[in-house]
């Protein structure tokens, strides 16, 4: 069974994930990776979107802990928070090791069995 804080760390990665799986969120993600925070405006005049459809992609972004957000009066600044991205790396990296490693094996037992049918 999986501890609480395994499970939470699951339901994170599912939440980032989720958050890059739509290519828009993903462009916003590379805008911001330059380390500056941008404005909601700025991000919605970029994508050539409505507000409320950046509102939307932001809030997904937010709750996946991809980005925070600081409100200066009433401009509400959004930067990119590099760990999620971190933790996703990390996890598809030692699942990258695992489906290597398991190619190769099996494209040694092919070899093997070609070799004994020939023989």
């Amino acid at each position: 069974m999986y501890s609480h804080l395994a499970m939470q760390k699951m339901a994170n990665l599912d939440r980032t994930f989720h958050a890059l799986a739509d290519g828009t969120r993903r462009s916003m993600v590379h805008a911001l990776a330059r380390g500056e925070a941008r404005s909601a405006g700025e991000l919605g005049r970029q994508f050539r979107s409505t507000q409320p459809t950046i509102s939307k992609h932001l809030k997904v972004l937010e709750q996946a802990g991809l980005v925070e957000r600081a409100i200066e009066g009433r401009v509400h600044q959004f930067r990119l928070r590099r760990e999620p991205l971190q933790d996703a790396q990390a996890w598809i990296a030692r699942h990258q090791a695992f489906w290597t490693g398991a190619v190769e094996q099996l494209d040694r037992l092919l070899s093997e069995g070609a070799n004994d049918d020939r023989q």
